[in-house]
């Protein structure tokens, strides 16, 4: 695994680079595509960093594969080509991408590992889902596993990985077994984080990539948080 960072230019973290792909660590805040806030979505800071990096003149290709939520922070993998584009799409399609997130929650869920089975149903007036525990109209089913990872004080480290991917699938799954993300307002915490972000970090990736062949594995490093370092200690 590699928590490398090779660029750090304009508070743009690149994990990894190649002719093809290129995957950064995205900040609490960042918004991966446009938005009709019209703040300035983090594919466009990427194309900036490629257009000064290799003095590229008119437009840069980027293709965007998969989005984070604006307050969470974590991987994000772009394409910097046409032809890997749906390459990715697929692997992603396939589930050949292995993404691994963690989040820091409020109390203790009942088992120290679990696989959570609900279905989702999102209201677009508040971009909000709701959590059932059978299917109902207009619901998609949704499908995760945790692992308690480490006790705090306070709070609990969980490592989740999906089986699907649903409009905010860990948060709502985690808030209805009672174990809400920090700093997330929108599911149930009960105070916000300073910056705004919530406590869910995407933190590793690996994918067999789909031009070279080679095993790529990713960790993102955590936030500049104490209690983030507080998982390591």
């Amino acid at each position: 695994m590699s928590e490398k960072v090779i660029s750090n230019k304009n508070n743009l973290q690149v994990l990894y680079e190649d002719n093809h792909i290129i995957i950064v660590n995205k900040r609490a805040g960042d918004i991966v595509q446009g938005d009709k806030t019209g703040d300035k979505p983090l594919s466009d800071v990427v194309k900036d960093y490629i257009k000064d990096k290799y003095n590229k003149p008119g437009n840069v290709f980027l293709g965007t594969v998969h989005r984070l939520d604006r307050p969470t922070t974590g991987l994000v993998i772009f394409a910097k080509t046409s032809k890997v584009l749906p390459r990715l799409n697929k692997l992603f399609l396939s589930k050949d991408i292995k993404k691994t997130y963690w989040a820091l929650v409020k109390n203790h869920p009942k088992k120290r590992s679990d696989t959570l089975v609900h279905w989702l149903k999102k209201n677009p007036n508040n971009n909000k889902s709701k959590a059932y525990s059978r299917e109902v109209k207009d619901s998609k089913k949704a499908i995760l596993h945790y692992t308690v990872k480490k006790k705090l004080d306070h709070y609990v480290l969980l490592e989740v990985t999906l089986e699907t991917g649903r409009h905010h699938q860990i948060r709502a799954q985690l808030a209805e077994i009672g174990c809400p993300i920090k700093g997330d307002l929108k599911y149930g915490f009960d105070r916000s984080n300073r910056d705004a972000s919530i406590s869910l970090h995407a933190r590793h990736i690996e994918f067999i990539h789909p031009v070279k062949k080679d095993a790529i594995s990713i960790d993102a490093p955590l936030p500049n948080d104490p209690l983030w370092a507080a998982c390591f200690a």
